[in-house]
């Protein structure tokens, strides 16, 4: 006989049960509920230590940059006469104006963003001249440093991101002058006079012919400034470069460091009153200022330099991978939820002379470092909670704050002797309407186009993985056609989550949907080529257990190696 079940309120207006099998439903339901709770905390915790991340120092990933730079301005020259005992009525003597530092940009290997680049950037100016014949000293160089990967472009007239150049700007300050004031605003510019005798100067003829010459030399400055416009600068930074002595050089020339490439030119320095001193001008009472270094305003584009760059989905396990095959010394971001990688991250794989890559023999390290992380996070969680000061000043993100970082621990040794070596790129996700700058848009899909391969990375669990290749590709041709055709293999991730449990029937189903993707990949994702067609390998591989990965690893060394020596 059954026995019924009953609830009723107590005393105290509680519930209470008089059958165990619903205690133990309610139990098993509060269990649950806990668990549910303990995932949202831990997904919302996660979201929150990316979110400190991208606000870290107050920068974020820049990989594009309109930038105004100034050369810096050449000194002004000095107007002064020899005084000494003896000689009352010396000769002229004032120095020469030092000339300004010119800008460099230099294409440096150990950054990976611009967001270090300040957006306006002005050389040093030149010393002035002084008495005794004492020239202003020349500024030293101002470079610009820029990771490797970067495009260097100028803008031209017309672009309304572009600024105004020496020469306009100075028209700018003429409008609204009448011919006297403009006269007079144009010469307090070039010249600098003997105090008292600015009037007397302007009328005499010997100055005049000095203007006259000025003049002329002005004008041949501007036509030389508008051929250069003629030739706008646009590099592509992919290398540094060194100088080479030649054996002929002169004894004692050491070895010269490369400054980088010039793009704005400082100007040159004023002339000091001896320059004009001549036999009809025996006591020359004006000297000219120096002269405003160049204006140029450049755009920056930095497209990541990796051999191989993985592409996938937001969540497909991109990071994870790359974790795996570098051994966990290349720390990004993983978590359960879409956009985790806010930006490329470029990892290298160091692979032995069997075929061993360093990720291999590490790989059991990985993902204790990852648990690591996670406690730690979670400890922290608890003391920002416990002390309101410290959740205060997190919050505040002060200078001196450590943040939810996770102190690096010291890599591992490759012991076996590496044979070769190439890098990898982590994209972050792309999505359907990417190449329209949807989501993370233009600004990662640009970091593809340097990669010598690329990779597509799927995830195998999800229930029509070819539908995310087809989307992957389509975004690739659409942002830049002929991109796709760099791709060389597909990894199906997560195999590891199909059947995983030794249900037979999901293993069916897991081999089932691999054998799709393969069939998909061989009529739909052809590459064609200059040989004819190329099949893209499909690789199934779990990241998370570093399996299948060896296989991985000498198919892109294989692919590298091919690109190098065709010379892509």
């Amino acid at each position: 006989m059954l026995r019924p079940f009953c609830r009723s309120l107590s005393r105290h207006g509680r519930l209470f049960y008089s059958n165990s099998s619903a205690r133990q439903e309610v139990s098993h339901a509060a269990k649950e509920t806990q668990e549910d709770e303990d995932n949202l905390q831990d997904l919302n915790r996660r979201k929150r230590k990316t979110e400190w991340k991208r606000r870290q120092g107050g920068q974020s990933f820049l990989d594009n940059l309109v930038i105004n730079v100034r050369g810096g301005n050449g000194g002004d020259g000095c107007v002064a006469f020899h005084r000494e005992k003896w000689k009352p009525m010396g000769p002229p003597s004032g120095g020469s104006g030092g000339r300004g530092g010119d800008v460099y940009i230099l294409p440096t290997p150990g950054l990976t963003n611009l967001s270090s680049i300040p957006k306006r950037i002005r050389g040093a100016a030149g010393g002035n001249g002084q008495g005794t014949w004492q020239n202003g000293k020349s500024a030293q160089p101002t470079i610009i440093k820029v990771p490797l990967g970067t495009v260097l472009r100028e803008l031209l007239p017309g672009d309304s991101r572009r600024a105004k150049d020496e020469w306009e700007a100075e028209e700018e300050s003429l409008e609204g002058l009448n011919p006297e004031e403009r006269r007079a605003k144009l010469r307090e510019d070039r010249w600098l006079h003997y105090p008292r005798y600015a009037d007397d100067n302007v009328n005499r003829d010997v100055f005049k012919q000095a203007e006259a010459a000025l003049w002329r030399e002005e004008r041949a400055r501007r036509w030389a400034r508008k051929q250069r416009t003629l030739a706008p600068i646009n590099l592509d930074l992919d290398k540094t470069e060194e100088v080479m002595i030649s054996d002929d050089a002169p004894l004692g020339i050491g070895q010269q460091e490369w400054l980088g490439h010039i793009v704005a030119r400082g100007g040159n320095g004023g002339l000091g009153n001896p320059h004009f001193l001549s036999p009809i001008n025996r006591s020359p009472k004006f000297a000219t200022r120096g002269h405003e270094g160049e204006r140029i305003t450049l755009y920056l584009e930095l497209k990541i330099l990796a051999d191989i760059g993985l592409v996938g989905m937001p969540n497909a396990g991109k990071s994870t991978l790359l974790r795996a095959l570098t051994g966990g010394r290349t720390k990004t971001e993983v978590a359960g939820y879409a956009f985790t990688t806010l930006n490329p991250i470029v990892g290298v794989i160091r692979v032995g002379e069997d075929g061993t890559f360093e990720g291999e023999l590490q790989g059991e390290h990985i993902f204790e470092e990852t648990a690591v992380e996670e406690e730690r996070l979670r400890q922290r969680e608890l003391s920002e909670r416990e002390n309101p000061e410290e959740r205060l000043r997190l919050e505040d993100n002060s200078p001196d704050s450590p943040g939810p970082d996770i102190e690096q621990r010291p890599g591992h040794d490759f012991d076996v002797h590496e044979t070769f070596r190439f890098t990898v790129a982590d994209n972050p996700g792309l999505i359907s309407g990417a190449s329209e700058n949807v989501g993370l848009g233009h600004s990662f899909l640009r970091s593809m186009e340097r990669s010598l391969a690329l990779v597509y990375v799927v995830d195998l669990s999800r229930p029509e993985p070819w539908d995310e290749l087809r989307d992957l590709k389509d975004e690739l041709e659409k942002y830049l056609p002929g991109l796709s055709d760099k791709a060389h293999m597909v990894l199906a991730n997560k195999a590891d989550l199909l059947g995983g449990d030794g249900d037979q029937e999901a293993v069916e189903e897991a081999r089932e949907k691999l054998r799709r993707l393969e069939e998909y990949v061989k009529t739909e994702m052809v590459v064609k080529t200059a040989d004819g067609e190329r099949i893209l390998d499909v690789i199934p591989t779990s990241a998370k257990l570093s399996q299948n990965l060896k296989k991985v690893v000498g198919l892109m060394q294989k692919y590298v190696e091919q690109a190098r020596i065709a010379g892509v």
